[in-house]
């Protein structure tokens, strides 16, 4: 018999282990009964046709059924505590408002997994409920999908200069312009300013039609995208207009010092390495740097470096600088992406031959 210590908004249950017509080999089954306090809420957590418990149960392996405002939950000890952790938390997110899609139910699975690194198994320590990292602004709230995405905000509330490193999908150039969105809001900056290398067009823009922000507009979009999703859509614009948030092409960033600022270099993998030292040398005092790219998908000419690849290298051991690498397990948008990365990852070494 143990005793289970649900988390906020469930009771405190007994969970035992089902011996009772259960077949042979099968003793080894756990069998954990959670309450929620609230009707509505648990069906909001279980999803229409109880889709977000069945999606539990593929991801897992172990029988998840509801009655009313309980759930059981039936498999191997360690998978049906990561579902315990996952619905625990899933119901912490219902409770904050939160809608949950599958991205969000993925999401708590791959926290939950994670957080079995740590176990000495086989006892099976009990970590009680997971606390992912945030980031809120006033249109909406941000949670950690990953053990590393968890790692990378962390980072940024830490570090005044941090490398969001990994495969596309994995949220960081998103992370890091929700991050930003918050701290303006908060006024703990004044400004927004935006990078991207433009590559296709070699880093001179002026044949292309239109001011500075529309010649840009191709390259930067990924960030536009990121801004709308957290502040609204008339305050991104009022910013722009007054340079509160600035699109800034790394061509042109010479020279300057930029102090009460978030500065966000995307693609970073298509800088120089010229190019990289100089954006580096632009942080100016309360400043934060956020540096994202995939050292994967390399489009300078041929033989020439990387900016990011060096810079990872040479500033390895300095102080206040905090890299964040990302992996295929970290990729947030459609399950085929993770697969796709996986299997370019496995065909990189032959390539490489």
């Amino acid at each position: 018999m143990t005793l289970v210590t649900a988390s906020k908004g469930t009771k405190r249950l007994n969970a035992s282990t089902e011996l009772k017509n259960t077949p042979v080999g099968a003793s080894d089954m756990a069998h954990i009964v959670l309450t929620f306090d609230d009707n509505k809420l648990a069906g909001t957590l279980y999803g229409p046709f109880d889709e977000n418990l069945a999606r539990i149960e593929q991801k897992l392996g172990v029988d998840v059924s509801s009655k009313g405002n309980q759930v059981a939950i039936k498999g191997e000890p360690i998978a049906a505590e990561q579902a315990r952790r996952a619905l625990d938390y899933l119901y912490e997110l219902v409770q904050g408002g939160t809608e949950l899609t599958p991205s969000e139910v993925d999401g708590a699975l791959r926290l939950s997994l994670a957080a079995d690194d740590q176990l000495s198994l086989p006892t099976l320590e009990r970590k009680g409920k997971l606390a992912a990292a945030q980031i809120s602004t006033r249109k909406r709230t941000v949670y950690a999908r990953s053990a590393n995405q968890d790692a990378y905000m962390r980072a940024l509330e830490r570090a005044e200069l941090v490398f969001g490193i990994g495969p596309a999908g994995t949220g960081k150039t998103f992370l890091a312009v929700a991050y930003a969105a918050m701290l303006l809001e908060r006024g703990i900056v004044d400004r927004i300013i935006l990078s991207r290398p433009a590559v296709e067009a070699g880093e001179r823009l002026g044949f292309l039609p239109g001011d500075m922000r529309e010649k840009v507009d191709p390259y930067l979009r990924p960030l536009y995208d990121a801004l709308y999703d957290m502040i609204p859509a008339d305050k991104v614009e009022r910013a722009l207009a007054a340079d509160v948030i600035e699109i800034a092409p790394l061509a042109f960033m010479r020279g300057r010092t930029l102090g009460n600022a978030v500065v966000i270099l995307d693609e970073a993998q298509n800088t120089t390495p010229m190019q990289m030292k100089m954006f580096l040398t632009r942080l100016g005092e309360n400043g934060r740097m956020i540096i994202t790219g995939d050292p994967s998908q390399i489009d300078l000419p041929p033989n020439t470096k990387s900016g990011l690849v060096e810079a990872l290298n040479v500033l390895r051991d300095v102080p206040g600088i905090v890299t964040v690498k990302f992996n295929q397990k970290d990729v947030v948008r459609h399950p085929l992406v993770a697969a796709i990365v996986e299997a370019y990852d496995r065909k990189a070494p032959e390539t490489n031959g």
